[in-house]
């Protein structure tokens, strides 16, 4: 069995678990770079049984799958890719598996995002290694509002910090209850009012066909001149145009931004022309816990498809 492991940029896949474990002859092959292009994509894949993919990345349409006759099981990490048609991946027989990551490490690159962006941390040491001294003047966190754009898990995580720096939390989601908000410490309000409160917004839900482009332009038209917007989820939750707008006639303070409609993101993007925005590089989920949890699990789920009982298997809805 030939074993396919993607968008290993770090070069850390084959150390990450134990893939000795698994029979003798088993053969595995990491990536380090991504491909968009479907045809490139099908003839790099068209040898293998299982792929295990990055969620967000995985972007295996039904012609893709099409184009793959030998593959048998896929794996997508942090759940279901919104990319990643399961009916028509199971329609062709292939078994669709999902990886656990560490939440938590999402929950704490927004909290990174956000003091960088409070106390403007990338443009202080280019200061100090330029030679230049306390050009900048930050915000404190007590006392602001952070706005919770979702208040599952990881939102429920960064509510939790937000206490502890004294904060005032409200919230929002489309199915988001008072009580719900209560239990968390948070606030329940309307979309349009968190918007205008809020003096930092961090965005947590899902992408779905529904949630595509839930902040544009209306949104950050409502926010403070002086507010902020992390977004570490998934990059169309936010259009990227209207961002990209309201950051260079400085309508809003700022942005931290992890994720991206295009990644790795293209030369000439309108984000890279600004002094405003704090970039990473898809690194929410990037730490040796969450890859050691996310890689495990791809060698216990191969080894037991090799068995005849496969584990973790996605489910088409309604199914």
């Amino acid at each position: 069995m030939r074993i396919a492991l993607l968008d290993d940029y770090q070069d850390v896949a084959r150390s990450s678990a134990d893939w000795g474990s698994l029979p003798a002859g088993t053969e595995v092959v990491a990536f380090h770079d991504h491909l968009e292009d479907e045809a490139a994509l099908a003839e790099r894949l068209r040898d293998f049984e299982v792929v295990v993919g990055v969620r967000g990345r995985l972007a295996f349409t039904r012609s893709l799958l099409e184009r793959l006759p030998n593959l048998k099981l896929l794996m997508s990490g942090g759940g279901q890719s919104p990319q990643l048609d399961l009916a028509a991946a199971t329609d062709l027989g292939v078994t669709v598996c999902t990886l656990r990551g560490v939440n938590s490490a999402t929950a704490e690159l927004s909290w990174a995002l956000m003091l960088a962006l409070a106390r403007q941390i990338p443009q202080s040491d280019r200061d100090v290694r330029e030679g230049r001294w306390q050009q900048t003047i930050g915000v404190s966190m007590e006392r602001k509002t952070l706005g919770l754009v979702g208040l599952g898990n990881l939102g429920g995580q960064v509510a939790k910090v937000a206490r502890a720096f004294g904060m005032n939390v409200i919230a929002w989601s489309r199915n988001l209850t008072p009580e719900r908000a209560e239990e968390h410490g948070a606030t329940a309000v309307t979309k349009d009012e968190l918007f205008q409160r809020a003096d930092f917004i961090d965005v947590h839900v899902p992408l779905t066909d529904e949630s595509t482009g839930l902040v544009g332009s209306h949104e950050l038209a409502l926010m403070k001149p002086t507010a902020y917007i992390v977004n570490t989820s998934r990059g169309p939750l936010v259009d990227e145009r209207a961002l990209a707008e309201a950051l260079r006639e400085h309508r809003i303070a700022g942005a931290g931004v992890d994720v991206f409609d295009i990644e790795p993101l293209p030369a000439g993007h309108p984000f890279l022309a600004l002094d405003n925005i704090i970039m990473t590089p898809h690194l929410g989920f990037v730490t040796r816990e969450s890859h050691a949890l996310f890689y495990r699990d791809a060698v216990e789920n191969i080894a037991a498809f090799m068995a005849g009982t496969p584990v973790r298997v996605a489910q088409v809805r309604g199914h």
